[in-house]
């Protein structure tokens, strides 16, 4: 008989699911099993976009004659730091035993970006049915209305659509505006905070909260 995963966003929503399936089988690294489950986690995102200078070297180097930089077909990469969980995951994702795969992201948009990140690298078994958990809160009764009225992932395609394009809107916006303004004012800008060099970060939530975008060292 195969086995059911699930995999949330984080290991204390995992306990949770597994103290609801009442798996009381010891934590094994990076995961929990028993004879019908297995329950694994990311520890928020493990999938980042790549930076431009992954698509061209040249692109280490911030000039205006490269500007705007709009890929036309996107990267993306594990998170060193978080590689070894990842492996993790993608194990189990790919195992013949496994034949449903329960996405129990955190419900809302980025939960769902973050997992769908994770299936897009990790290729999933093919054979195994997707589906996707969603709740309200993380009592015992909800987790398991949640897995048991699961719809199929598909249901939720477009939320991710959504959660996709968000997350090229800020990364482009992010890298040329920040690119940008760093070689117009970035000197100016080192001269004023008397450093060396000075770069200028601008981002869809950074530039609302700090108003006139944060400062930092430019280290190219």
């Amino acid at each position: 008989m195969g086995k059911k995963l699930i995999i949330t966003e984080k290991p204390s929503v995992a306990m949770e699911f597994a103290k609801a399936l009442k798996i009381t089988t010891k934590r094994k690294d990076g995961y929990l099993e028993s004879e019908d489950w297995i329950i694994t986690w990311c520890v928020g995102h493990l999938i980042t976009m790549s930076y431009p200078e992954k698509y061209d070297e040249k692109l280490k180097f911030w000039r205006l004659d490269t500007l705007p930089f709009i890929p036309k077909e996107w990267k993306y990469e594990i998170i060193p730091q978080v590689q070894k969980q990842f492996n993790i995951v993608q194990s189990l994702l790919q195992r013949e035993d496994v034949e449903e795969i329960y996405n129990a992201g955190d419900s809302g948009r980025e939960g769902e970006y973050i997992q769908r990140l994770v299936f897009m690298m990790a290729k999933p078994n093919p054979k195994a049915k997707m589906k996707r958990v969603w709740i309200d809160s993380q009592t015992e009764e909800e987790i398991l209305r949640g897995i048991k009225e699961a719809k199929d992932l598909s249901y939720y395609d477009s939320l991710s659509d959504s959660a996709y394009l968000r997350a090229k809107e800020d990364y482009l916006i992010g890298i040329n505006f920040s690119r940008l303004l760093s070689i117009i004012y970035g000197r100016s800008l080192a001269n004023t905070i008397k450093e060396e060099k000075a770069s200028i970060s601008v981002g869809r939530v950074m530039t609302c909260v700090l108003r006139n975008g944060s400062f930092k060292r430019k280290r190219n």
